[in-house]
C-alpha cells in the first residue's frame, strides 16, 4: 500500500521513511496538500524541452504482447544507498518535529570529511542519491505511484509527468531522491480526476536522467498505459 507523509513509525518502511525524512519542516505545506488535494492541474506550463530524451526512447511496445513486471520502489535504489536510508542515524528519531533541528538539509550533501559524523553525512546522501540500478535499463515494469503533472492541455490531459512514491512530492513537499523519482512520457495522454489517487504505470523502464522544473529524475518510463491502483 502507498503511505502518505508521515514521518510517525519510518521504520515501518522504506516509503515512510522517505516521506518521513522529506516532509521535515514541511508542516504548513502538508496542510495545504490536504486543502488542495482534490484539484486537477491548472496550469499548461510546459516543461524544459525534452527532444533529445525522447529520441533515445523506443516506441512503446504493443502491450497485449508485454509481460510487464510489477516491481517496489525500493528495487530502484542501489543497496549502499537503501541499507543507509533503512539504517539512519539514532539520533534522527529523536529530533522533535518541527523543531530548529527539524530541518531538510537546503545545501549540497555532507561528506565525511565535513563537520557532521560519517554516519549522518551517508544518510543525507542517500537521501539526495542519483544513483541507479543498470540492470533496470529497457525492462517492462509496471509500478504504483502519485501523479505530478508537468505538461497537459486545456482539457487536462497530461502528456509528461513525474512519478513518486507518495502524495505531495515535487508539489508540497520536497522531492524524493532522484532515483525515487520516474519521468514519465505518454503522448496519447490520460486525465486523473484527483491527484492524491495512485494510479499504475506500466511501460518500458530506461536509467536516463531528466531534471524538470518538479524535480529531478534518475529514471525515465515510456508508457504504455496509465491504470487505477488496486490493493
Amino acid at each position: 500500500m502507498l503511505i502518505r507523509n508521515n514521518r510517525t513509525g519510518r521504520s515501518l518502511s522504506l516509503t515512510l521513511i522517505l516521506a518521513g525524512a522529506l516532509g521535515v519542516g514541511c508542516s504548513d505545506e502538508n496542510n495545504e496538500a490536504e486543502a488542495g488535494s482534490d484539484s486537477q492541474p491548472t496550469s499548461t506550463e510546459s516543461a524544459p524541452d525534452k527532444a533529445e530524451t525522447a529520441a533515445k526512447l523506443a516506441s512503446p511496445a504493443d502491450e497485449s504482447t508485454v509481460d510487464y513486471r510489477e516491481i517496489k520502489w525500493e528495487e530502484l535504489i542501489p543497496q549502499e544507498d537503501l541499507d543507509a536510508l533503512l539504517n539512519p542515524p539514532e539520533y534522527y528519531a529523536m529530533i522533535p518535529e518541527g523543531s530548529d533541528e527539524d530541518v531538510f538539509p537546503t545545501e549540497e550533501p555532507l561528506t565525511i570529511d565535513g563537520p557532521a559524523s560519517a554516519e549522518m553525512a551517508r544518510y543525507q546522501q542517500a537521501l539526495q542519491s542519483a544513483k541507479i540500478k543498470p540492470e533496470f535499463d529497457q525492462q517492462q515494469v509496471r509500478i504504483p505511484g502519485f501523479v505530478v503533472p508537468l505538461e497537459f492541455d486545456d482539457d487536462q490531459t497530461i502528456t509528461s509527468f513525474l512519478l513518486v512514491p507518495y502524495f505531495g512530492a515535487c508539489m508540497h513537499l520536497p522531492p524524493p531522491p532522484p532515483n525515487q523519482v520516474i519521468y514519465a512520457k505518454f503522448p496519447e495522454g490520460f486525465q486523473v480526476e484527483f491527484l492524491y489517487d495512485p494510479v499504475y504505470i506500466e511501460g518500458e523502464l530506461r536509467t536516463l536522467p531528466e531534471d524538470t522544473e518538479r524535480g529531478n529524475a534518475a529514471y525515465t518510463i515510456n508508457v504504455a498505459r496509465v491504470s487505477a491502483y488496486e490493493e
